[in-house]
């Protein structure tokens, strides 16, 4: 099936668009009326230029109002189409999206809409163009796909069909399942779009808040497997009205937006058993067993910091690489590298000399199956990172997600051809307990590219995600979202401001890594008998904590005393505690999950971020 794109979800010219979708191989794309009024090349040359790229012009769209409305304004339709259709002609394009009347003056009256439908489908046909009549879900009378579909078979024209698009469906709760009802060849156009589930007026969600498949909250698997069981085999189009893909590098959404078509296609052939045949079936994601490192990117004062603090938290230095400034360092299963680089730094921050920088740079996932990792994040258009091998070194598979983070596919067995194998053993020293591996990495994210990071962890790595959370930060808000692998092997939280650029809480460009133990009082009294600052929890969350939850005074005392943060589900409960910061992004967590507990202990997050400012405030660091 093809691919196709509207030029409203790109930003850019009428012509960078087209450069756009075809770079990263749409075979098509959806013309915006507003694209090409504000175009300077004439319909015959991007009709041109589409051909050069090997893209083909799907549709053109909108035409508003065309039906329910007096015998004056239905003539003016007519000679708008007429010129609409002549334009469509020049641009090599055969179909024409209608879309049902907004305007408060249309008349309620199907019989009416019927017969302008048919007659404006009549003459379409004397220019070879078909009609694919919409139900906008801000429609004046007609709101619903199945109204839509009573018109059109109504009037019963060749000329005549419906167009299709989920997020006007979905966005009202409409049951798709009466698309089965619709014959294949009547559906003339599909358009896809996923949004987050809001409580607002349709219309402005519409415009400002649609998203690429995978990144919302719609079931758009189940939506398009009802259109493609009526026997629509047409192109499969992006329509998506965005504030933040407006003003974003148009490859880059075009890569997210054909990221999201991939991952999609490929979830409805593994769900329903291939009900039509799509381009090359994604390779199943292997199972991920965990973590297998998570390296830190330091300058050099930050290195001598963050030695020390690894120190405290339990963890050995067990190896040095043989070609490269990086550590390897041990505590239980848990591993991390630290790599002395030159760091970029989002914003300026005048003591970074003093204190040091860090940054998590990388991470890297026990895949049962590297090789087929490697396969399906190239399928779905992960950036490889190019590395340079010292003789003898593991050829280890790395792609950057959106963030620049580099992820890595591999496993840890201390066989031949290891990474492990990379790393010179030191000198064995005691080694410690009380941490079992890593819980979670918590990640930054740079302003706009939230969903797209979502969808590129989701997709390459099999992860699942959970809806968006927005926590209020003291000087803001940050929006997060927590994608987690089968088994809560790997964890991975993703933070952004939410209202993206501009003055934004610091909190929100913070990353951490979480270390998960077995008994969160024996891990920090030994954090706190190495020497290593905790993060000071105030006296006014103990007592807010034993007023809602029932835990006796003992245990209120126990956590008070150590800075420990609780939160309970019914699932299970969760114990945690923060180090001081690691110069001026980062920071460690200790968590210990008690049975089911699945969370993240995110109604304490604003504790935590409340506490960092004032602690560094008091520091003398801000």
């Amino acid at each position: 099936m093809r691919r196709s794109i509207a030029t409203v979800s790109l930003s850019g010219t009428l012509e960078e668009k087209l450069t756009a979708a075809a770079q990263v191989g749409f075979d098509g794309v959806e013309i915006f009326e507003s694209d090409l009024i504000n175009c300077a090349s004439s319909p015959a040359e991007l009709r041109a230029r589409a051909a050069d790229l090997g893209l083909r012009i799907e549709l053109y769209q909108p035409f508003r109002d065309a039906e329910g409305v007096g015998p004056e304004q239905f003539a003016a339709n007519l000679r708008r189409a007429r010129a609409k259709f002549a334009l469509m002609a020049e641009l090599g394009v055969d179909t024409l999206l209608a879309c049902s009347n907004v305007s408060p003056t249309a008349r309620c009256d199907d019989d009416l809409s019927t017969n302008q439908l048919y007659r404006l489908a009549d003459l379409a046909g004397d220019y070879g163009v078909r009609i694919a009549y919409e139900a906008l879900a801000w429609g004046r009378h007609v709101d619903d796909y199945r109204h839509a579909w009573r018109l059109v078979a109504a009037a019963d024209h060749p000329r005549l069909g419906v167009c299709l698009d989920s997020f006007h469906i979905l966005s009202r709760g409409h049951d798709p399942a009466g698309i089965r009802e619709i014959p294949g060849d009547k559906i003339f156009f599909l358009q896809l779009a996923d949004a987050p589930l809001l409580l607002m007026d349709v219309l402005q969600w519409s415009r400002h808040y649609r998203c690429f498949p995978g990144q919302g909250s719609f079931d758009l698997a189940g939506f398009l497997g009802h259109v493609l069981a009526a026997g629509y085999r047409g192109p499969l189009s992006l329509e998506v009205f965005n504030d933040v893909f407006r003003q974003a590098d148009a490859e880059r959404t075009a890569t997210d937006a054909m990221r999201s078509l991939i991952a999609l296609q490929n979830s409805l052939v593994a769900s329903q058993n291939s009900l039509i045949a799509f381009q090359k079936q994604l390779e199943p994601a292997p199972d991920l067993d965990g973590y297998a490192f998570v390296e830190i990117g330091v300058d050099p004062l930050g290195e001598i910091v963050a030695e020390r603090m690894l120190g405290g938290l339990g963890f050995t230095r067990v190896g040095r690489h043989r070609t490269k400034p990086v550590h390897l360092w041990e505590h239980g299963s848990a591993r991390i590298l630290l790599n002395r680089t030159r760091l970029n730094r989002t914003r300026p921050a005048r003591d970074d000399w003093q204190r040091g920088d860090a940054a998590v740079t990388a991470v890297a996932v026990e895949s049962r199956d590297p090789g087929r990792s490697a396969r399906r994040a190239a399928a779905l258009l992960a950036p490889a990172v190019p590395r340079r091998y010292g003789p003898g070194e593991a050829d280890l598979t790395a792609i950057s997600a959106p963030d620049g983070t580099s992820v890595f596919f591999c496993r840890s067995e201390p066989t031949a051809g290891s990474w492990l194998g990379d790393f010179e053993s030191l000198p064995p020293v005691p080694a410690h307990s009380f941490i079992t591996g890593v819980d979670h990495v918590a990640l930054s994210q740079p302003s706009h590219y939230f969903d797209e990071a979502a969808l590129f962890y989701q997709s390459v790595l099999g992860l699942r995600h959970d809806d968006p959370v927005e926590i209020a930060d003291p000087y803001g808000l940050v929006r997060s979202r927590a994608v987690t692998g089968a088994r809560g092997a790997v964890r991975l939280v993703l933070n952004v401001p939410a209202l993206g650029g501009g003055p934004s809480p610091e909190s929100a460009e913070f990353q951490h890594i979480a270390f998960a133990c077995t008994d969160i009082f024996v891990a920090v009294e030994a954090v706190r008998a190495a020497g290593i600052p905790l993060l000071p929890i105030p006296a006014n969350y103990y007592a807010d904590l034993a007023a809602r939850v029932d835990l006796d005074e003992a245990a209120i005392a126990a956590m008070r005393s150590c800075h420990v943060l609780y939160d309970r589900t019914d699932e299970g409960e969760f114990y945690h505690f923060y180090t001081a910061m690691l110069g001026r992004r980062m920071f460690f967590e200790m968590v210990q999950r008690v049975t089911g507990y699945d969370g993240y202990g995110t109604p304490n997050t604003p504790v935590r971020m409340a506490s960092q400012y004032r602690h560094t405030a008091m520091a003398g660091l801000d």
